[in-house]
């Protein structure tokens, strides 16, 4: 299956138990949204919130937001019944906690196609271990198949710093190289990458700056803990205004009927390729998805 581009900028965790905050879905404007079944959710009301993800679903069978379904790890007591209650209510993609080895995502591939399930459900995997880390381009490489399911990379900070023992403080200096391999990972098989949380919501400058720190490093966008980051992670992960006239400039040039046939052309005094044109073109449709203009 073809992939599509969808705006990942802002991307929030939603507890499925959590009623009042699944009934305020629909007037956020996250661009995606997880509905968490594992971490989120106690243990005594994980059956609960399989309900009421299952009610929610059928009451409300399409969102304006891409929606994601978290399912704890299928070793574990839940998981097998999460997984089928995932693939019933037919989100846009289902969320793999702790992903350490294309098994663990192939295996749910398998399970999918087993059952016939819909092949718009795709899989999102968390990379939030330290083996995971090692083998995120093994698992990556799944983004490049043609009958993969595998769409994007989303970032468990908070579990890496538990594992490692690393200090998350300041500009998260340590974790650094470690985001960096995965994002690396992540681009080469062609999948969108999503940084983690930041946890102190009430820190909004200081969510700013983490935000602009995973947009320089090449981050599709954040998770999110709270709907009052919405705004500040869209913003931080949309082009600005310079850059999307210096993108539409590009495509224009190349245009050009005397440009047609060349790989790369003189403009505003700079050397630009084709690769220079494909970056451009993503952005103004990513531009043209989020409503952010020139």
């Amino acid at each position: 299956m073809r992939k599509t581009f969808r705006p990942r900028r802002s991307v929030l965790y939603v507890p499925a138990s959590n009623a009042k905050a699944l009934a305020k879905i629909a007037s956020l404007d996250a661009d995606a949204v997880i509905f968490d079944l594992e971490d989120a959710v106690a243990p005594q009301a994980k059956d609960d919130a399989r309900e009421a993800l299952r009610n929610y679903f059928r009451a409300n069978p399409a969102s304006k937001a891409e929606r994601i379904i978290r399912i704890n790890a299928l070793a574990s007591e839940w998981g097998a019944e999460d997984l089928l209650a995932a693939r019933a209510c037919k989100p846009d993609a289902i969320l793999l906690p702790k992903v350490e080895t294309p098994q663990d995502v192939t295996g749910v591939t398998e399970i999918l196609e087993e059952t016939d399930a819909s092949e718009n459900i795709r899989l999102w995997a968390m990379i939030e271990t330290p083996r995971g880390i090692l083998n995120a381009d093994e698992i990556a490489e799944l983004g490049l198949r043609s009958t993969g399911r595998l769409d994007c990379f989303v970032v468990g900070t908070n579990d890496i710093a538990k594992e490692t023992g690393v200090s998350t403080d300041g500009n998260r200096a340590y974790l650094v190289p470690w985001l960096m391999q995965i994002v690396l990972c992540a681009k080469a098989g062609k999948l969108d990458v999503i940084d983690g949380v930041y946890n102190d919501f009430a820190d909004a400058a200081g969510f700013t700056l983490e935000c602009d720190q995973g947009s320089r490093m090449g981050f599709d966008g954040k998770t999110l803990i709270h709907p009052a980051q919405i705004g500040a992670a869209n913003h931080a992960f949309s082009p600005d205004k310079a850059a999307l006239a210096a993108a539409r400039s590009i495509i224009e040039a190349f245009s050009l009927p005397e440009n047609a046939d060349k790989g790369a052309i003189a403009l505003n005094g700079k050397m630009i390729e084709r690769l220079h044109l494909a970056n451009a073109e993503k952005m103004m449709a990513k531009a043209q998805m989020t409503g952010d203009k020139a």
